[in-house]
């Protein structure tokens, strides 16, 4: 039975379905408050030694979250592991909100774990080690735990209960170490039972240490992880060489085949139970193989090439925190800690001086990645940095083209005039590129000119002379609105306005201060704006705006449009992070640009300055193709 597709009601009526503090939202970590009361009361008493259990159940469950965190991170690394991934979907939005939650069964079993302390207080005493214990222990865990989770999980399998229950965890599409946190409150109960066998049974024989507690729990959890991995791990020779060792461990193609045939492999952690029971695919060795042995991914027909703007804006890569990624980025609180650290991997990824697969998603059957310059904002403004700009730029282009990918799209800062000519020096230095480099800012002069009002007679420009003020400015001369182009340079203002047609030209008019415009209710930001500079402004004007970082809105009686974007069409599919601060689903216009180059099939090359003539017919062909402007 294939998880694709499966169509069941939501069956949240059902008794011990949803999770007690599951109206708590954020704030069902204050369950965590009387430990923490109990922990920090003690250490303020001196008297740690007597709620040493607490201590150890905070420090337990802090390192058992941990460990989901980096699978997680690691499964969404996808320049690690682009060729042995099980599932080549990626996971969506509706599957992160799904899972939001995953860590509910660490609340539920660190609550559980309080109570045993009141209720055994001699597990306040239990030795560091025993070495009989780990014995022990692995005796309950082969012989009734694995043999007891096969029962319970085939047993949920059967119609009734998978329909109240068990449906809820096959319901993500595409398996990720949070789905194995991700089931019912009485799902989880259950599991409670099988953890608890081994490790309350081994403390109540008599065999207990605090070293058997965290090894059972944080490798119970890692095996959790590794199964639900959409990550082949194991080599296919490791299990030609010991063949007996297939059947003791269970592998994420193992696990992952029971999420497409669920009438087979149930079992925990170990397939001798499957192998015992006659439930083990027949398929399962096979697809290890074909998967482990895989070499090369997929070849995406479109990449675009961004880059990093600042190191907090680095923490939004979906391998760091999945959920946060899967909205648009804002400053939190809790990356600020997280600076030095992030600040030391970028500072490795300069040295590799190489770009790396960031997202996926994939578009009529056409995959569409980002890749990720590792370069700062602020470094494509030092001098001395251009050329190793360039050079990973170009590295980029010269990959793509060695791939076979058909279109790659330049981000912001690395088609920068000043930078590179618009892409236009990598198309000059290799003519004969298949691939076909573009910078998208055709699309973006399009969505910028779209959101100006209907009957707009006038607007004041900055960054009048740059490739999309240059644009702006003649298309919009063209349409008989005055456009007051704010620039120093008279010889770049003129080559411009010879460009437009000469009954046209009179509507181009220099400025060379912000007063200027202070009759002018249409501002377009090209260039940074000082608080003091917009405040030449009239009240009630509208900032467009294509600057890159957009400028700070400091006027209340003004409003302030964001930086060109569109919404992609709602077929996309694998999209389960957001575009810096764009919403779900939105991409930059540049981004867009490239993505509508690819639909259309064009064989030309979008570099240099922009053809004003192409504005409305790159318009046109992302409408047709179900791009949508932002309301």
């Amino acid at each position: 039975m294939e998880n694709k597709g499966i169509s069941i009601k939501n069956k949240k009526g059902a008794p011990l379905f949803a999770w007690p503090w599951e109206n708590l939202d954020g704030f069902k970590y204050l369950l965590y408050g009387p430990i923490v009361a109990k922990v920090l009361y003690a250490i303020y008493k001196g008297e740690i030694k007597n709620e040493i259990w607490c201590l150890h159940i905070l420090i337990l469950f802090s390192l058992r979250a941990l460990v989901h965190q980096l699978w997680s991170s690691y499964s969404n690394m996808l320049f690690l592991n682009p060729a042995r991934r099980i599932n080549q979907k990626g996971v969506e939005f509706n599957q992160i909100d799904s899972e939001w939650h995953w860590d509910n069964f660490l609340i539920l079993q660190a609550i559980m774990g309080s109570f045993l302390y009141l209720s055994f207080p001699s597990l306040a005493n239990l030795p560091i080690l025993d070495i009989r214990g780990i014995l022990c222990c692995l005796i309950l865990h082969i012989g009734i735990s694995e043999p007891m989770y096969y029962w319970i999980h085939r047993l949920l399998h059967s119609s009734t209960l998978f329909h109240q229950y068990h449906w809820l965890h096959h319901s993500s599409n595409v398996l990720n170490p949070f789905t194995a946190g991700h089931a019912t409150f009485l799902e989880h109960l259950l599991l409670c039972v099988v953890v608890g066998i081994p490790t309350l049974g081994t403390a109540l024989i008599g065999y207990g240490s605090i070293i058997l507690m965290y090894s059972y729990l944080l490798v119970f959890d890692f095996l959790q992880c590794l199964g639900h991995s959409n990550v082949e791990v194991f080599p296919c020779h490791l299990f030609e060489t010991i063949p007996l060792l297939k059947y003791f461990i269970r592998t994420p193609t193992y696990h992952n085949l029971h999420h497409i045939d669920m009438g087979t492999n149930f079992c925990l952690f170990m397939p001798l139970y499957d192998k015992l029971w006659k439930t083990i695919n027949t398929n399962s060795w096979e697809y290890h193989r074909e998967i482990s042995s895989r070499t090369n991914s997929r070849v995406p027909d479109f990449v675009f090439l961004a880059h990093v703007v600042d190191v907090m804006s680095a923490m939004h890569a979906p391998f760091v925190f999945r959920t946060f990624s899967s909205i648009p980025f804002s400053i939190k609180p809790f990356l600020i800690p997280m600076w030095p650290f992030t600040f030391m991997v970028m500072i490795l990824m300069w040295a590799k001086s190489k770009s790396f697969l960031f997202s996926f998603y994939c578009l009529r059957g056409r995959l569409h990645q980002t890749w990720v310059v590792p370069r700062f904002g602020f470094q494509y403004f030092l001098p001395f940095a251009k050329e190793g700009i360039n050079k990973q730029i170009e590295d980029a282009i010269l990959k793509a083209d060695k791939l076979g990918i058909k279109v790659i799209s330049l981000a912001a800062l690395n088609k920068n005039e000043g930078l590179n000519g618009g892409g236009k020096l990598f198309t000059n230095k290799h003519p004969n590129l298949k691939v076909r480099v573009v910078h998208g800012n055709t699309l973006t002069a399009a969505v910028i000119l779209h959101e100006l009002p209907q009957d707009v007679d006038e607007v004041f420009l900055t960054g009048a002379t740059s490739k999309l003020g240059r644009a702006i400015a003649l298309y919009l001369a063209r349409r008989k609105v005055k456009v007051l182009m704010l620039t120093l340079s008279a010889e770049r203002f003129i080559k411009i306005q010879k460009e437009a047609p000469v009954d046209c030209q009179k509507y181009l008019v220099q400025v060379t201060k912000y007063q200027a415009a202070k009759h002018c209710k249409t501002w377009i930001i090209g260039k940074w704006t000082t608080p003091r500079e917009q405040y030449c402004a009239p009240s009630g004007t509208h900032f467009h705006q294509f600057v890159v970082p957009p400028i700070i809105p400091f006027r209340r009686d003004c409003t302030y449009g964001n930086l060109a974007a569109m919404k992609l069409p709602d077929d996309v599919e694998g999209l389960g992070s957001c575009e810096y601060t764009m919403g779900r689903g939105v991409v930059h216009a540049c981004h867009a640009g490239g993505v509508v180059h690819l639909l259309e099939g064009w064989k030309h090359n979008e570099v240099g300055a922009i053809n004003v003539d192409q504005i409305d017919v790159v318009w046109e062909a992302a409408l047709k193709h179900g791009l949508k402007p932002l309301l």
